[in-house]
């Protein structure tokens, strides 16, 4: 067997894991604050039929922002007790109870929108541009902007109720993935086992190895296939949820109505789809160029995350790594690098894997506690990208958080990705300018490519295939496997062209990604990350005064529609353009590569 067994949570160096007192002393001062709410939730009812003058509704905000935020710390310390081990049984039923009182705080304030709403046309008008109501002047204007989507008081209730359950399906296939999924070990080229679990399969995905990769692939696969037909139940229960009430609002489709909350024009989604779909040709010479450097009669799909080169065996201790985040963000300012150094010091980030830890990384956090760190740090150039990377959400977080009230702390998920990807440049832009040694700097360009491999191209076939999949539902045709898979291979073929032999496997990858059980996320990784190739070119080349313009970006937070905010940092995203410049940029740099290789060849 391996030696890199996973450890117990209990077992693992307490350095390394993140601090939540910061949020909770313990799981006892979180029931205590957990039973508080029933009391701040009851206060509900106060509000009732109240709300027809500035004074009233200014008075319901200002407690609906402080009820939510003191649920939110309770979500949050349950979100993340759950992560550190999801077969604990105390961290589950934290969790599901935590969501459980925002379900029923969802209730208890669903009559406000719609009581507000019924007010006249020109008093809601007048009450958007009231001196008592400042503080929530953009709150009114979406408001105001949700009135034709917005049902009856009861109504309301009736679906905000409904918020659990609906959310069912996404947290079954997420326990199935975390604790229930079982794989088998895979064997590599001299018979040596490796454990095969949800945060070590793209770490052995990357290996030199062929032989690994492959039964890695396969024995990971297998397990989705043999609860393929359990997944494709999950999701179509996500979609379906999707699609009813986005018809029951009256909007076209339940693309529109995730958009919508955002003031996001389906158009920009389509841009993004038929821009890329434009620049496929880049994709394939990529592939083309990966299929001749690894040498291989036949790319397979477990070939796609193989090293391009031998300089990539390098392997980085997690010290290495917080200095190499460190030195990448140096040219946003002093002040950002010292915050840097204070998550590391402060017990903001859980570093390590353990037994039934949450595979992935992500970044979380509340408004009255410091951000929060995911990691599964490996030791791969890839884990040191991400802790850039989910660096850049806690400083976004950070920032958000210092600069606005409560009530606009909480940036749309359509910017929630320009910080992370921005970090992500800057370090492997600061990497590439120290380094001429060609393999090495093949393995860099590697990594870029990989970027946006994955974040572009890679995010763009995730939203068409949730595209696909909602206008089947919407157009009554059946979510099953069979439909699921058939419609997901194709995409894979269509993004990686002729060079990829298509395994059956790459069909049922579809059920590995959690982010399609929030529907319509995945697009903003791809806008994201065009909006951070601007905004990292920018910093890099015109200094302080992009510096200024991004960082008063991500001190926005929810205070505007977030294209407006995008266009105070310098991207216009209701065109085709900045993506357009991303893809440019993969070309550039992939000119880059194929130079690189060459060199390597003539030595």
């Amino acid at each position: 067997m391996s030696e890199n067994v996973l450890k117990e949570r209990k077992d693992m160096d307490p350095r390394y894991e993140w601090d939540l007192t910061t949020l909770f002393a313990d799981d006892a001062a979180w029931e205590k604050a957990f039973s508080a709410l029933d009391d701040d939730i009851a206060k509900a009812s106060s509000f009732a039929c109240t709300l027809k003058d500035a004074s009233h509704i200014k008075a319901c905000f200002a407690w609906e922002t402080e009820v939510s935020r003191r649920l939110d710390d309770v979500i949050c310390y349950a979100s993340l007790r759950h992560s550190e081990d999801s077969r604990d049984h105390t961290a589950q039923s934290m969790y599901s109870r935590a969501f459980g009182k925002y379900a029923q705080l969802a209730g208890a304030v669903s009559f406000i929108q719609p009581e507000i709403l019924s007010l006249p046309e020109d008093q809601l008008n007048a009450l958007a541009k009231d001196p008592l109501l400042a503080d929530y002047a953009y709150t009114m204007q979406k408001l105001i902007r949700e009135k034709p989507h917005t049902l009856s008081a009861p109504e309301e209730k009736v679906l905000s109720s409904l918020s659990d359950a609906l959310r069912a399906s996404g947290e079954t296939a997420s326990t199935l993935q975390d604790a229930d999924l079982r794989f088998e070990a895979a064997a590599d080229s001299e018979g040596n086992m490796h454990e095969v679990t949800g945060s070590s399969y793209i770490p052995l995905q990357m290996s030199t190895d062929r032989t690994l990769r492959k039964n890695s692939f396969m024995s990971y696969y297998n397990s989705y296939r043999q609860h393929i037909h359990t997944f494709a139940s999950t999701y179509a229960g996500c979609v379906k949820a999707a699609t009813a009430e986005a018809k029951l609002r009256g909007y076209e489709s339940s693309r529109q109505a995730s958009m919508a909350a955002n003031n996001i024009p389906v158009s920009v989604y389509d841009n993004l789809i038929q821009t890329v779909h434009d620049n496929m040709d880049a994709m394939y010479r990529y592939v083309a160029l990966r299929k001749k450097i690894l040498g291989l009669d036949e790319l397979h799909y477990y070939d796609v995350y193989a090293p391009l080169s031998a300089g990539d065996h390098a392997s980085y201790t997690y010290q290495q790594a917080q200095q190499m985040v460190l030195d990448a963000v140096a040219p946003l300012g002093k002040d950002y690098v010292n915050r840097v150094r204070a998550a590391y010091k402060d017990g903001w980030i859980d570093v390590y894997p353990n037994v039934g830890k949450s595979g992935g990384a992500y970044s979380s956090g509340t408004y009255d506690s410091n951000p929060f760190i995911l990691l599964n740090f490996t030791g791969s150039l890839d884990s040191v990208s991400t802790l850039a990377h989910e660096m850049g959400h806690s400083q976004h977080t950070w920032l958000t958080q210092h600069h606005q009230p409560a009530q606009y702390s909480g940036y749309s998920l359509f910017v929630a990705e320009v910080a992370s990807t921005v970090n992500e440049n800057l370090l492997i832009e600061q990497l590439l300018q120290n380094c001429h040694e060609p393999a090495r700097r093949l393995a860099l360009l590697n990594q870029y490519l990989e970027g946006f491999k994955g974040t572009v191209y890679r995010q763009t076939m995730f939203a068409e295939f949730e595209k696909e999949a909602h206008a089947m539902q919407e157009r009554g045709e059946s979510l099953d496997a069979d439909a699921l898979d058939h419609l997901y291979q194709n995409l894979v073929a269509q993004y990686f062209g002729k060079d990829l032999v298509m395994d059956d496997e790459v069909a049922y990858e579809w059920a590995r990604i959690p982010h399609f059980y929030s529907p319509f996320y995945v697009y903003v990784y791809a806008t994201g990350y065009t909006s951070a190739v601007a905004l990292s070119e920018g910093i890099l080349k015109e200094g302080e005064p992009a510096v200024k313009k991004y960082l008063e970006f991500l001190s926005m937070g929810g205070s505007a529609d977030p294209l407006d905010e995008l266009r105070h940092g310098g991207v216009d995203l209701t065109t085709p353009a900045p993506i357009q410049k991303a893809l440019d940029k993969f070309r550039r740099v992939l000119d880059d590569a194929e130079e690189t290789y060459a060199q390597l060849q003539n030595k």
